[in-house]
């Protein structure tokens, strides 16, 4: 019987031994840590969250409406594990200024031009860009200014084509910015409120299947930043410069088809604002493009943060982006 002990004893101490051998052999990769940066431009602040190693390649993050760089808090961490990452917020969003719009218009050229600064401050390149919603009117003014520049494109629920516009939705562009009357104004300006941001735009294009994955941060986060009514004014205006970005259509699909970039397109396949159909109309100009429709709706990066992060991590490596 006291042998049984001695036995059962030396045995649970070799295991234990070799359990923690093991343990100390294990090798544990684990996210770099997001930090929260102000940088100084023409006397306003741009904010940015930034990760990652900055010897890496780059990728710059480009949200939408009507959200800010807290569209990708989730994602930011996956990608830093391999890459150096920065998301901005755009002029008038988030954490950035938000200049008065009674004295400044909001264009899709001003929220350009002052990206396009804060990535020549941080002394950055060359860069992948990931353009979502509003992202792609941004990215692609950043782009046509000098295409070479961009190392390979990630687009997410990001419009390009009338394709990928319904005849009504192209008419709301239209309208919203040659329609002056008040009435136009006021509905444009209800878009912005909080039954709109939640009901229209975040949970809009969701069902049964995927409306618990969308978090309620995502939206309460963007209606902090549009409590007011000059923060409100300013998505107006953008509204109704918006009309610019399909009038350019021909020229950024022209800028694609002769530069070839290295493309990846991930898109929420149930987006009824911007449908699948505009992410297929990519592969005319750009047919080496890569496609994945994916089971979401115009937030995927909220919905499918893992396989679209997975998606990013593994086209870059497959293109020698490492």
């Amino acid at each position: 019987m006291k042998q049984f002990v001695l036995i059962l004893v030396i045995s649970i101490s070799l295991f234990g031994c070799q359990n923690t051998s093991e343990k100390q052999e294990k090798q544990f990769f684990l996210p770099p840590a997001t930090t929260y940066n102000y940088i100084e431009i023409d006397s306003v602040k741009l904010f940015y969250r930034e990760a990652g190693d900055k010897s890496k390649p780059t990728i710059v993050l480009l949200h939408g409406y009507p959200s800010s760089s807290h569209s990708y808090r989730n994602l930011i961490p996956m990608l830093a594990t391999y890459y150096h990452v920065i998301a901005p917020d755009n002029l008038g969003s988030g954490y950035s200024t938000h200049i008065d719009p009674a004295t400044t218009t909001y264009t899709f050229d001003l929220l350009a031009d002052y990206t396009e600064k804060l990535i020549h401050t941080l002394q950055i390149k060359n860069y992948v860009m990931y353009m979502q919603d509003f992202g792609a009117p941004v990215g692609f003014r950043m782009m046509m200014k000098n295409p070479k520049r961009i190392e390979a494109l990630i687009v997410q629920n990001a419009n390009a084509y009338l394709d990928g516009l319904t005849p009504k939705r192209q008419d709301f562009f239209r309208t919203a910015q040659t329609d002056t009357s008040q009435v136009k104004h006021d509905f444009l300006y209800s878009l912005t409120g909080e039954d709109a941001i939640i009901n229209k735009q975040y949970l809009f294009d969701l069902d049964a299947t995927n409306i618990n994955i969308q978090s309620p941060d995502a939206w309460t986060h963007d209606l902090a930043f549009l409590s007011s009514e000059k923060d409100r004014e300013i998505q107006v205006q953008l509204f109704q410069d918006y009309n610019t970005n399909l009038i350019q259509y021909p020229k950024w699909q022209k800028m694609l088809r002769e530069t070839q970039p290295k493309t990846l397109i991930t898109w929420g396949k149930k987006d009824l604002k911007f449908n699948y159909k505009g992410a297929e109309a990519y592969l005319r100009d750009v047919p080496n493009a890569e496609l994945h429709l994916l089971d979401a709706g115009h937030f995927a990066a909220e919905e499918k943060t893992r396989e679209i992060g997975k998606l990013i991590i593994e086209f870059l490596f497959h293109n020698g982006i490492e």
